[in-house]
């Protein structure tokens, strides 16, 4: 059943759900930090013993809209009075079904932390395999997983005018973006996945978010954007009879083809200036990593593109396989799923795959000049949080400002040492000189860089009052080692951390 979002009664449902206390913190003290963690994994049980005999309405609707359980139908009105079990069916949410309300789907609260502060939406999405009991429709519309709320994380905190969400799913994409974004375009190939972004859009009021159907670009041709972001359907399936190709994850081509169609033909409807940022797998086949092949897909654009991508992991076939069967509902152990996972490495030996990546991609049509931009990065540390959006968007302004500077014009400038990065020197015993100075970083993305002493030293001046140029004659002096030649060798490497964070421009 596609969701049928009347506007009266999606008012009128977050009115209930505001009135029953309704949110992710709420739950969370309802059943326990364990519980709560537990149902990310599909495990139900543990919430409903914290609930026990409960009938208030955030009982009665974390049952049934988190985790996906009829409820009595009297508890039921009585938790939503304005909208009524009548309306929750109009909006194909849940049905009656004799003296209980059976759910349609799952409507679950989702809290954030962006550059504009904390919020909190619900989002509406299919049923889950803890709910249906079993493996995944192949129609299914996701709720808010790890890889969404990653990319939600990522997207630049900076003002545009329009922005494109490119497989928007249930929407999440598309209401992170219109944070800061004044119009969005939501496409998807599923009319399903549309009913909910626009179900979405309205239970939280979000105006100016227009959905299209369609696949890839062909529902914006000829269109441009400031701003266009993509949790595409980026897993890699085998093509053989058997195997359930899921609309959410699948999109219907050969291993990464999906992935590269999207970086050769983004930079079509990307206004100038205009950034495309999306998730994505990438094999590395016949000893070409995939980090060369996605350099090669960014070369093979007909506009030209700067490009920062980062390889946050990569799996080996077997562990990749295992992931995407268990992602399906599919229990280890049974012969189906030494079947599916049979196919998967079949289907990766035959392109000669030795490893699958994952991260982000960031694309941006330069304004007024050549591409000048050109990262291709492993960075498999953990990261520290929320902000990578904000540092995303730093890095890019840090990058334009170093391209105008030259050599003097960097040693002329004024930098300070960003407040997360911290300084650790390690020492043999007895030793009086360090054998490491090691710079780490807080935020970010968490490096951390092992660093000379005369560049520990030009790190720790940094500190807003003198230009570069005249810290580096004074360490050169210190260091006794000629300044000129102290200069070829550290204004690379301040170039570096300004991009990376680790100095600021002061």
């Amino acid at each position: 059943m596609i969701p049928v979002p009347d506007p009266a009664l999606c008012r009128s449902l977050a009115a209930d759900l505001r009135g029953a206390g309704y949110t992710s913190e709420a739950l969370r003290e309802a059943w326990g930090e364990a519980a709560d963690d537990a149902i990310a994994r599909g495990l139900s049980a543990p919430a409903l013993r914290a609930l026990g005999e409960r009938a208030d309405p955030l009982a009665v609707l974390g049952r049934l809209l988190v985790l996906g359980m009829p409820q009595p139908a009297d508890r039921t009105a009585a938790a939503v009075p304005l909208t009524g079990v009548a309306g929750l069916a109009i909006l194909g949410l849940a049905i009656a079904d004799g003296d209980d309300v059976r759910p349609l789907a799952l409507v679950r609260p989702q809290s954030f932390v962006d550059a504009s502060g904390a919020g909190e939406w619900w989002i509406a999405s299919d049923l889950d395999e803890a709910a249906l009991g079993g493996a995944l429709p192949e129609d299914h519309v996701l709720g808010v997983g790890g890889a969404s709320l990653t990319l939600a994380s990522l997207q630049l905190p900076t003002p545009a005018a329009r922005g494109l969400d490119v497989g928007t799913g249930c929407g999440i994409q598309a209401l992170r973006a219109r944070r800061g974004v004044e119009h969005v375009v939501a496409t998807d190939i599923s009319e399903r996945a549309l009913g909910f972004t626009r179900l979405n859009a309205l239970l939280n009021d979000i105006p100016r978010i227009e959905t299209r159907l369609g696949s890839l670009f062909d529902p914006v041709a000829g269109e441009v954007f400031d701003r266009i972001v993509s949790n595409p359907p980026f897993v890699i399936t085998p093509r053989v009879e058997g195997v359930p190709a899921y609309e959410y994850r699948d999109g219907g081509l050969v291993g990464d083809d999906l992935v590269a169609a999207f970086i050769r033909g983004v930079g079509a409807h990307l206004a100038p200036g205009g950034v495309a940022q999306l998730l994505g797998n990438w094999e590395s086949r016949s000893g070409v990593s995939g980090l060369d092949r996605v350099r090669e897909w960014v070369a093979d654009s007909p506009v030209p593109l700067d490009a920062w991508v980062v390889e946050r992991e990569q799996l080996d076939p077997l562990s990749y396989a295992e992931l995407w069967v268990r992602d399906g509902g599919t229990l280890p152990g049974s012969p189906e799923f030494s079947a599916l996972v049979d196919a998967w490495l079949d289907d990766f030996a035959a392109r000669s795959v030795g490893g699958i990546g994952f991260g982000y991609i960031l694309l941006r049509r330069p304004a007024s000049m050549p591409p000048t931009l050109a990262r291709y990065e492993s960075l498999p540390q953990s990261l520290a949080g929320d902000g990578l959006g904000a540092h995303l968007a730093d890095a890019i302004a840090a990058h334009d400002r170093l391209e105008a500077l030259d050599d003097p014009g960097l040693a002329a400038s004024v930098l300070v040492v960003a407040p997360d990065v911290t300084e650790a020197r390690h020492h043999l015993p007895g030793a009086a000189d360090p054998t490491v100075i090691e710079l780490r970083q807080g935020g970010g993305f968490g490096r951390s860089l092992a660093v000379d002493p005369g560049l520990a030293a030009l790190v720790g001046a940094c500190d807003g009052d003198l230009g570069v140029g005249v810290l580096v004659d004074a360490i050169g002096e210190l260091l006794e080692v000629d300044a000129t030649a102290l200069r070829e060798d550290l204004l690379p490497r301040v170039r570096e951390l300004v991009f990376t964070g680790f100095l600021h421009f002061a």
